[in-house]
């Protein structure tokens, strides 16, 4: 694509959310059986992704990931560009569309993925490396979060980002502003016009996350974890935890200051023996 062109939109910020990780599952008899050609020894089947929240399209403006595996695997570095995939659905259903840059492997260990992020030319940001680490066993804070995550049958490691785009170009910012729609809308027809028939987003606003847009889901659901209703979770979790800090931080205070009475009544009484 060309190099971006234009001025700078001064004083603009626009973000959009995305969400990378992995989720792994063992190896089983009834709805995991290990393919054939699969070593004896790979316990389990996993993925790593990066992708839009709610399956939103990420590809107007992140073109490419890199994702560097563990040296130990074939072809450990895979790049996966948002231009095959769009082609590639172009013959597909809607329901079976690809929405994610993602690896399918196999194995037994876990290690860490290096992720790299390039995006759309006109926005001349530079690429960013993230890096996560390949979980195939339960973990969690508590023993109750690793037993749920046991009986669910996944290993579900993902974590949300917001891509930040500061003060983008003018033609990178007409992409990211506009084209906004209602999931599965039709967006026209193939070849040049693609695209002009696009409808916009209609209807209320709040109740369903929109294609092209900063929205994340209003609450969870199955393959969802990530919405407002989280966000308000995890606000309260901190709030919880402040108080609790702040109770320690004074039940330390008091009984430093009994000890220094203490202290000060002792260094007293040997004075006057």
């Amino acid at each position: 694509m060309a190099p971006p062109t234009g001025k700078r939109v001064k004083g603009v910020q626009i973000y959009r959310p995305f969400i990378y990780g992995t989720t792994a599952r063992p190896f089983n008899d009834t709805d995991n059986p290990r393919p054939a050609g699969v070593p004896a020894d790979h316990t389990h089947s996993w993925q790593v992704f990066v992708k839009g929240v709610d399956d939103t399209d990420i590809f107007y403006w992140l073109r490419r990931v890199q994702f560097k595996l563990h040296e130990s695997i074939p072809n450990h570095l895979r790049t996966i560009d948002a231009e095959t995939i769009i082609k590639e659905n172009e013959s597909k259903p809607p329901s079976q569309r690809q929405k994610a840059f993602v690896v399918n492997e196999t194995g037994w260990g876990e290690f860490e993925i290096t992720i790299r992020l390039y995006y759309d030319s006109r926005s001349s940001e530079k690429p960013q490396t993230l890096y996560h680490h390949l979980r195939l066993h339960p973990y969690g804070r508590t023993e109750a979060e690793k037993e749920a995550m046991r009986n669910g049958g996944e290993v579900v490691a993902w974590v949300y980002e917001e891509q930040l785009f500061n003060e983008p170009f003018e033609d990178f910012y007409k992409i990211l502003t506009t084209g906004a729609r209602d999931k599965n809308a039709s967006t026209g027809g193939k070849g040049k016009g693609k695209g002009k028939n696009a409808q916009p987003a209609s209807g209320d606003s709040s109740s369903e996350v929109k294609e092209r847009s900063a929205m994340i889901p209003l609450t969870n659901r199955p393959g969802q974890p990530f919405s407002r209703e989280t966000e308000q979770l995890e606000i309260k979790r901190l709030k919880e935890a402040e108080e609790k800090v702040d109770q320690m931080v004074r039940e330390m205070t008091n009984t430093v200051k009994a000890k220094e009475a203490e202290l000060a009544a002792l260094r007293k009484a040997a004075s006057n023996a």
